[in-house]
């Protein structure tokens, strides 16, 4: 696996916001083509949106089921799971391509969303 991605399940699953938002270059671009209006850009967008999540699901954990390496592009299939704090189970599954800088995301088109 990518250092980019064993960092940033490692970050997840240990609940380290600083660590998760070291992973993300500062002017990262992640694009939901699936939900356009939720595609943002910014590392602080990354922070307010994992500090929230972290609030929501405090027990969150996270695995990189697949993942495939082109140069600085990674496809990964990743499924997240944990209970919200009003004790409702969450299941996510999805695929991320993510172009990385480095051991940095610097983009991402994010395909990841709740099981029904």
């Amino acid at each position: 696996m990518s250092t980019f991605l064993d960092d940033l399940q490692k970050a997840i699953s240990a609940h380290d916001l600083e660590a998760l938002v070291s992973c993300f270059t500062e002017d990262y671009r992640c694009d939901t083509p699936t939900h356009p209006a939720r595609s943002f850009v910014g590392q602080e967008v990354v922070r307010s949106n994992w500090a929230g999540l972290f609030a929501r699901v405090p027990d969150i954990e996270a695995r990189v089921l697949r993942a495939v390496e082109d140069g600085d592009i990674i496809w990964s299939e990743w499924e997240m799971s944990g209970t919200t704090v009003d004790g409702t189970p969450q299941l996510m599954r999805g695929v991320v391509i993510v172009r990385t800088e480095g051991d940095r995301a610097s983009q991402a088109n994010f395909y990841l969303d709740p099981v029904d």
